[in-house]
């Protein structure tokens, strides 16, 4: 008895200093294992360098927290497990789920500061023991970093969308969304991004904003093209130290002096966010006593320059089954007006059919008499980041436009084979040569190159697609949204992850390309199969546990009765 007390007593002892020498050999080496098919909980290595930097508190308060149906304890879930492996990397973390909804004396001043904050909710129905109540919910997070705050969208909007569809693309997104917060807030602005003045462009207060919202990420400076008559070579050295060029929709033509500007600082390296219209046609003449515009082609100057880099904005007019809507009065005027939603073909609702991270789980684009692009054979790779759809066509200019074309009748046989699918938006990727290689230069330039180093830029042929609508204050409106229909459209995160890509530096706009497989119920096979479902879960393990039982006791009764 005392060999086996020894025995049992070693053998103890060495499992102790097992246990000890594991945890002390965990403490210096740090492993975590992710055994889901898809990886979700594999953090990129962009993440990772992004959370390595913070070496003070971060806080998230998350706003998911309360009673939820089944979809958004999915988001719930996904969220906390997300931010846990943030934290396993980097204890400054620290996050919280709160209800800003639960106590009813503040939930009125809660909601208020929320809405300030542009926190927008959303009314989600809630079954308690088959009683329906109609609940907010505030699908957002705020990060906190040394006084810097900035919020995170946790439920993404999709038009038309179901809410296990929204959450599927949320959880996707999840990741992305909370490394860009944290890199706004942790890391110093370095990236200049210049908007071009001076060409009849958008005005201030219809891309607001979208500049108040990269101003979160880059310096921002206005750029005047005036400057360059003066003094061209002086204004292309100040245009280089910017790292962007924003050009929205100019309707100003373009000097020749412009251009080489504009050219050299291309080939130099300077990125370029190209949003140009051919054709004029604007929606705010459209309602007028006749309802009618001529379009007609618009000369900006600008046809030999996208030539020379591999593309050409075609003056042309893309009308589109796959549209937006537009409300339009009915009826006799006065109190007995109408009005009633109508697709509008001149404003295509753009899905994005590339798999490029610009583009990939965003939500669908809203143009607005866009143009049809032409990609040209040259040396620079062209990615078509959107594109009309298969029912779309081009019309020639000029032409008449008039809201009465809400009310025609079309079919298939209207779109033949071939005419659809016109590329919209093209990222241009490569060594650019210049547009004045072998030519006479409009100014003299000691520092003038014909081909410039790798470098990228992103036409767009509609310049609406940044212009964010006005309230009734005329104070800007969030990029995207249609006040007169109420929809939100991907225009603001479109133009954002461009911009991202066009100055990322650090991979992180890569992390959009994860892809993550949620497997959701289907509620129509539930229900047919209840009854079955309901006995496999409940009634067999009742059967197996009553059968166990049973050779359990036969067999002790077997043993024991010799």
């Amino acid at each position: 008895m005392k060999e086996a007390k020894k025995q049992g007593l070693k053998q103890l002892g060495l499992l102790i200093a097992g246990l000890i020498a594991i945890n002390v050999f965990g403490n210096y080496f740090f492993k975590r294992f992710d055994l889901t098919a898809d990886k979700r909980y594999t953090l990129s290595e962009a993440s990772l360098n992004i959370i390595k930097q913070i070496d003070s508190p971060l806080y998230i308060d998350v706003f998911l927290e309360g009673q939820f149906p089944a979809e958004f304890k999915r988001l719930q879930g996904e969220t906390r497990q997300t931010l846990e492996e943030f934290k396993a990397y980097n204890s400054n973390i620290i996050f919280q789920f709160v209800n800003p909804l639960e106590k009813e004396e503040e939930r009125e001043a809660n909601m208020k500061m929320l809405y300030q904050r542009g926190l927008t909710p959303v009314s989600i129905t809630v079954d308690d023991k088959g009683k329906q109540s109609q609940e907010v919910v505030f699908p957002w997070a705020i990060a906190t970093y040394n006084g810097k705050s900035t919020k995170v969208q946790l439920l993404k909007n999709m038009m038309g969308a179901s809410t296990e569809e929204k959450v599927v693309s949320s959880v996707q997104h999840l990741e992305y969304a909370l490394a860009d917060a944290f890199n706004k807030i942790t890391k110093a602005k370095e990236k200049k991004i210049a908007v071009i003045k001076g060409i009849g462009e958008l005005h201030d207060m219809q891309i607001a904003d979208f500049l108040r919202t990269i101003r979160e990420s880059y310096y921002i400076g206005p750029f005047t093209m005036d400057s360059v008559a003066k003094s061209p070579q002086r204004s292309l050295e100040a245009l280089k130290k910017y790292d962007l060029a924003i050009i929205a929709k100019p309707s100003k033509r373009f000097t020749e002096e412009e251009k080489e500007v504009l050219d050299q600082y291309i080939l130099n390296g300077g990125k370029t966010l190209w949003m140009v219209d051919d054709v004029q046609a604007e929606m705010d003449s459209l309602y007028n006593e006749s309802g009618a515009i001529l379009a007609y082609p618009k000369d900006l100057n600008l046809t030999d320059m996208f030539f020379k880099y591999g593309v050409r904005i075609n003056p042309l007019l893309i009308k589109d089954e796959q549209a937006t809507p537009i409300k339009l009065a009915t009826g006799e005027p006065g109190s007995k007006t109408e009005y009633q939603q109508y697709p509008w073909k001149f404003a295509p609702f753009v899905y994005p059919q590339s798999q490029h991270p610009i583009v990939k789980n965003i939500e669908g684009v809203k143009f607005d008499f866009a143009n049809p692009i032409e990609l040209l054979k040259n040396d620079i790779k062209k990615t078509v980041l959107m594109q009309s759809s298969k029912y779309s066509k081009a019309i020639g200019v000029p032409t008449e436009v008039n809201l009465e074309m809400v009310t025609e009748e079309t079919s298939p046989k209207d779109y033949p084979p071939g005419s659809g699918s016109l590329p919209v938006a093209v990222l241009l990727e490569g060594k650019f040569r210049s547009m004045y290689e072998n030519r006479v230069l409009p100014f003299k330039d000691k520092s003038f190159v014909n081909q410039g180093k790798n470098n990228k830029m992103i036409i767009i042929s509609d310049g609406d697609v940044i212009k964010n609508q006005l309230d009734q204050a005329y104070q800007p409106m969030e990029l995207g949204y249609d006040k007169w229909t109420n929809n939100l459209f991907g225009n603001k995160e479109f133009l954002l992850n461009c911009v991202n890509y066009l100055l990322d530096d650090n991979g992180l706009i890569n992390i959009r390309g994860k892809d993550v497989d949620l497997p959701l119920l289907d509620k129509e096979k539930v229900h047919e199969n209840y009854t079955f479902t309901q006995a496999v879960t409940v009634g067999l393990p009742i059967v197996v546990l009553a059968i166990f039982g049973f050779l359990f006791t036969f067999l002790r009764k077997r043993k024991y009765a010799r």
